[in-house]
């Protein structure tokens, strides 16, 4: 299998080397675990992540975990395959989140059941490891459509956070990809061959979520007005840390 895919873009090396910086992400010494579910924005983050391992300032190590939800059809062998061959140590979980949704869910969304017990899986390991970072793939694109919903249904001015520690204190958590769109890590994932597993979760497909109708109705918006994204960004600076010590001078291209 094919693991030396072509070089990240320029484009996405300058965003992500920026956003680290700006947010004070990565520190001298850190062991970073990545959460990688296969899709092209995790699997981006990991080449662009290894790529700055080689010259980068600082040195850190760098490992993934993929939790396996143990719905039907997702396959994680090639991802196993993937990362043997790329040299990365790498992490297996599997829990049956979908099963114990239907005991244990109660007044939530599977979606965000899920991503709950997921979190719960990537704190715990990081504790037994010994890794102090999590790094996680949500893009630009992924917090401006939170910012909306946070608005709209929640009547509160949030979004994801770029750089924070969680609530016991003991793991930071970091968003690399702050600065960078979704269709820049879809254009990298096609062009470099990287083995997206394609999403199975048959709850994602029951019916169009409010995350996809934020999607499109941002989608006609940019359309008409080509900034739209570099403006939400600058609007959500201030709520992007929260603790974390940044320089407050840096700024998207």
């Amino acid at each position: 299998m094919n693991a030396n895919p072509i070089k990240p873009p320029k484009s996405l090396l300058r965003l992500v080397g920026r956003a680290i910086v700006d947010f004070g992400m990565i520190r001298d010494g850190d062991r970073i675990l990545l959460g990688v579910s296969g899709g092209k924005d995790s699997l981006s983050l990991l080449h662009l992540l290894h790529h700055l391992q080689s010259y980068a300032p600082v040195r850190f190590e760098l490992a993934v975990l993929t939790v396996d939800p143990e719905v039907p059809g997702f396959d994680p062998q090639p991802l196993k395959d993937y990362y043997d061959a790329l040299g990365v140590p790498w992490h297996y979980e599997q829990q049956p989140i979908m099963e114990q949704a239907k005991h244990h869910m109660d007044g939530d969304s599977f979606c965000a059941y899920c991503s709950r017990m997921k979190r719960g899986i990537m704190y715990r390991l990081c504790r037994e490891q010994g890794y102090g970072v999590l790094a996680l793939g949500q893009h630009l694109d992924d917090l401006a459509e939170s910012l909306l919903l946070s608005l709209f249904h929640g009547g509160q001015l949030r979004t994801m956070k770029a750089h924070y520690l969680n609530d016991a204190g003991d793991v930071r958590i970091i968003r690399p990809l702050a600065y960078c769109r979704e269709r820049q890590t879809g254009d990298f994932a096609r062009a470099a061959g990287l083995p997206v597993v394609p999403d199975s979760c048959p709850a994602c497909f029951s019916a169009p979520s409010r995350r996809e109708h934020m999607k499109a109705l941002l989608a006609r918006e940019e359309a008409e007005h080509p900034h739209l994204f570099t403006n939400i960004l600058h609007a959500i600076r201030p709520l992007l840390t929260e603790g974390i010590a940044v320089n407050p001078t840096g700024a998207q291209d």
